[in-house]
C-alpha cells in the first residue's frame, strides 16, 4: 500500500510500523538502525521520511490513545504527542480550560507542530512551542526521558525536527477557557497598510492578512478578539457574509465569522476540525522575518507577483512573538510570517522558491521547517545563532544518527 502525506505531495519510502504502546515504541526504536516519527503528516517534504537507509522504520503513533490530563494547581495539561490540537482543545474545553493560541488548522498533531515551530498569530502570542513546559521522548537507546523548562537542553529540544527522539507526550501551559469573536474586513489598500502596519496587526488578539499581491492590496483581514477585549478599530469594509480565503473555497469549512462570540477552539483556527484542512491538494511555503522588515518584504513580494501568480492560491501574513527556542523561526525576534499556499505543482513551485528566498533571506527570513523551501545549511546557518549549539546537542543525544535523515543533513549538516 502506498503511503503519502496529507497533501499527496510526498510518498513515503520506508516501512511504517504502527506502534501499540509506548513500550512497543521503545522496542522498535531500540532495534532499528534508523527511525523517524510520523505525526499527522502535514509536512510537505521528506522531513519525516527515511530515504537513505533501506531498513529504516517510520513509526506511526496513530494507534496510541489521546489523553489530556489537566493539573489545575500548575495550570498545565499533559497530552499525548500524536493527539491533534482539535481533540486536545475539545477535551480542555470540557474541563473549563484553554490554550493561549492555536494554528489555523486544528488537525495537526501537538508533537509535530511543536517540533517544526508551527504557530498561530498575534503581536502578543508566541508560537505553539512556547506553551511547552516539558517533553517526554524516547531516545535512540529506547529509553524514555523528560526534558523540562529550565533544563540546560530545553531550548534546543522543543523545536527539534524529530532529531532528538520520538515525543510521546507534551506538557502544555493552559489557562481558564475564554470566548473569541471573529470578524472579517475587506479592501485594505497597500497605502493604508504601509501607513499603519502596527495598528492593523495589533488591532485584535490574532490577525491574519490574506493577499495575492495585486494592486488591490489585502483582500481579507481576519480579526480574532477575545471576549474581554474591545472590538477591533474599524478599517476597510466589514464582510457582509462568511468568506473563505480561497476564491472558490467552501465557506462551511471555515470557523464562525460575523463577530459572534464563541468558545476559543471554534474561532482561533481558520478551519473546522470536521472538514478537510485548507485546500487539501496543495503545497505550502512560509518565511518568518523580523517584524521591522515587514514592509520591505511586502514590496519585494509585490515585485514578484507576476512570477507567483500562476501557482499561488493565496498568501497570508501573520505575526509571532520572539522566543528563546534555538531552531524557532521567531528565535530572538518578533516576526512577520509570510505564507504561501500553492497549487500542487512541485516543479513550478520549486522554480519560484529561489526568487522568494533571494528576496527574503537577506532580511533575516527563516523558512518554516515543515513547508517547502530550497535553502540548505550554508544559507540557514547565519540565520540561527544557536545552530552550532543544536548540532552539539544532537551529537551528544544521538551520536549514531538513529533519528537522522537526508532532510536533516541538508538543513542542519
Amino acid at each position: 500500500m502506498v503511503e503519502t502525506n496529507w497533501a499527496g505531495s510526498h510518498t513515503y519510502r520506508s516501512r511504517i510500523e504502527r506502534v501499540r504502546s509506548v513500550e512497543h515504541l521503545q522496542e522498535v526504536v531500540a532495534a532499528a538502525p534508523r527511525v523517524r516519527a510520523l505525526g499527522s503528516r502535514h509536512s510537505f517534504t521528506d522531513l519525516t521520511d527515511i530515504t537513505d537507509v533501506d531498513d529504516g522504520v517510520l513509526v506511526s503513533l496513530d494507534d496510541l490513545p489521546t489523553r489530556v490530563d489537566v493539573d489545575p494547581s500548575t495550570r498545565r495539561a499533559r497530552v499525548t504527542g500524536r493527539a491533534a490540537y482539535g481533540d486536545v482543545a475539545t477535551a480542555l474545553q470540557a474541563e473549563g480550560w484553554a490554550l493561549g493560541n492555536l494554528a489555523s488548522l486544528p488537525h495537526i498533531s501537538v508533537a509535530g507542530a511543536v517540533a517544526t515551530g508551527t504557530h498561530g498569530s498575534g503581536i502578543g502570542n508566541g508560537s505553539l512551542a512556547t506553551a511547552v513546559a516539558s517533553l517526554d521522548l524516547v531516545g535512540p537507546d529506547g529509553e524514555l526521558r523528560t526534558v523540562g523548562r529550565g533544563d540546560t537542553d530545553f531550548g534546543g529540544s522543543v523545536v527539534a525536527l524529530g532529531a532528538l527522539g520520538v515525543v510521546t507526550s507534551v506538557t502544555l501551559d493552559v489557562e481558564p477557557t475564554y470566548d473569541v469573536r471573529q470578524e472579517v474586513r475587506t479592501g485594505l489598500s497597500w497605502e493604508t497598510l504601509a501607513s499603519g502596519l502596527d495598528a492593523v496587526i495589533g488591532s485584535a488578539y490574532s490577525v491574519s492578512l490574506f493577499t495575492r499581491w495585486g494592486d488591490a492590496g489585502i483582500d481579507q483581514v481576519w480579526l480574532k478578539s477575545r471576549g474581554d477585549e474591545a472590538p477591533p478599530r474599524p478599517f476597510g469594509a466589514p464582510a457582509t457574509t462568511t468568506l473563505h480565503m480561497f476564491a472558490d473555497g467552501d465557506t462551511e469549512a471555515v470557523t464562525v465569522q460575523g463577530g459572534v462570540p464563541g468558545p476559543w477552539l471554534d474561532r482561533l483556527p481558520h478551519f473546522r476540525m470536521a472538514f478537510t484542512p485548507s485546500r487539501g491538494e496543495e503545497l505550502q511555503s512560509e518565511y518568518l522575518l523580523p517584524r521591522e522588515h515587514a514592509l520591505t518584504a511586502i514590496e519585494r513580494m509585490r515585485g514578484l507577483r507576476e512570477r507567483l501568480a500562476p501557482v499561488l492560491q493565496v498568501s497570508e501574513l501573520r505575526t509571532v512573538v520572539a522566543d528563546d527556542l534555538w531552531l524557532s523561526g521567531s528565535y530572538g525576534h518578533d516576526v512577520v510570517a509570510v505564507h504561501f499556499t500553492w497549487s500542487r505543482d512541485q516543479e513550478r513551485v520549486y522554480a519560484v522558491l529561489p526568487a522568494i528566498e533571494a528576496a527574503l533571506l537577506p532580511l533575516g527570513a527563516r523558512p518554516h521547517w515543515g513547508k517547502c523551501f530550497v535553502a540548505g545549511v550554508a544559507e540557514l546557518e547565519p540565520l540561527y545563532p544557536r545552530m552550532a549549539d543544536f548540532r552539539a546537542l544532537r551529537d551528544r543525544v544521538d551520536p549514531d544518527r538513529v533519528f537522522g535523515n537526508t532532510f536533516l543533513e541538508r538543513v542542519i549538516g
